[in-house]
């Protein structure tokens, strides 16, 4: 699949099922530039909603008649370009070397991304936000935001506004009102001194207490013959099985909700021939999302004993 990630897989299907096929959230704070979880096919990376109050007026808040109308006249413009665009990317196709005609199709992939998203936006141009059930959150900074993102998150799966949202807490994530004073990314380097380690946990113990709050939510919430958390899988997790070594094995992953068979903890090798790349579970929850996908990225099938 290329380049994208596996929340972007699961959007591909959903089409204009919902107002948005999938939600991005996080902040651009750190070393490394921000969030950089979420990748569409052709490559791109999904630029994140960075607060609360941002997501609530996606979420809730409707244009006036006049603002309708300019993004309607803006959606058209946009349209035609991108028409004009393709029909002479196609005529210059013929003319190509192979090298550069694949440059095209990548190219091609992009417009076709963007055409999407287009024909989204104009299906639900007309078609009212739900009622905000709560008031617009001011925004006062990550660490007062995770718990505010956590239930807009919940409202928006609730209501159906989408089925998809990822939420990454990037390095840059700096908790001075929890009395830590360096940001994440430098203390997952701790260089094994223990104050470091000691600071690193208690971010770590506070992002996981919210994600708790939030499968509490989902699981407060009814939906049809079960709750939200029964109808939706959760993974919470890491890129880095250890961040002082920047080494990817034996990665803290947290799978809940979704109907899966839960066994409390799980240890898989992660050499020789029984190993189980976490792709592997990316294809399960991929199937279990309705996706017929065999294999994604590095997987060599799906996860046992789900």
């Amino acid at each position: 699949d290329g380049n994208i990630s596996i929340d972007q897989r699961a959007a591909e299907t959903v089409g204009g099922a919902t107002r948005f096929p999938s939600l991005t959230l996080g902040s651009e704070e750190g070393l490394h530039g921000g969030c950089m979880m979420c990748w569409t096919r052709s490559g791109t990376r999904v630029n994140p909603i960075q607060g609360p109050r941002e997501l609530f007026r996606k979420l809730f808040v409707n244009e006036t008649e006049a603002e309708q109308v300019r993004t309607k006249d803006r959606l058209a413009l946009q349209g035609s370009i991108l028409d004009a665009v393709n029909g002479d990317a196609r005529l210059l196709k013929n003319r190509l070397a192979a090298r550069d005609a694949q440059k095209l199709d990548e190219y091609f992939t992009s417009v076709r991304e963007v055409e999407q998203v287009l024909a989204l936006r104009q299906k639900w141009s007309d078609v009212p936000k739900p009622a905000a059930p709560m008031k617009e959150p001011e925004n006062q900074g990550l660490v007062n935001d995770i718990p505010v993102l956590y239930d807009l998150m919940a409202l928006a799966l609730q209501t159906d506004s989408t089925r998809i949202a990822t939420l990454e807490i990037a390095g840059g994530f700096e908790a001075s009102v929890l009395g830590v004073r360096k940001e994440y990314h430098s203390l997952s380097h701790h260089g094994q001194v223990e104050e470091s380690i000691e600071l690193l946990v208690k971010l770590e113990r506070y992002q996981t207490e919210q994600f708790a709050r939030f499968l509490g939510k989902l699981k407060a919430m009814d939906d049809g013959d079960g709750t939200l958390l029964d109808h939706t899988m959760v993974l919470f997790g890491s890129g880095m099985g250890n961040g002082n070594a920047h080494t990817n094995l034996n990665l803290p992953v947290v799978l809940a909700g979704g109907g899966f068979k839960h066994a409390g903890y799980v240890s898989f090798p992660t050499t020789g021939p029984n190993r189980q790349p976490l792709s592997n579970l990316f294809v399960s929850m991929l199937q279990r999302f309705g996706v017929e996908q065999q294999k994604f990225a590095l997987s060599t099938g799906t996860l046992r004993g789900l």
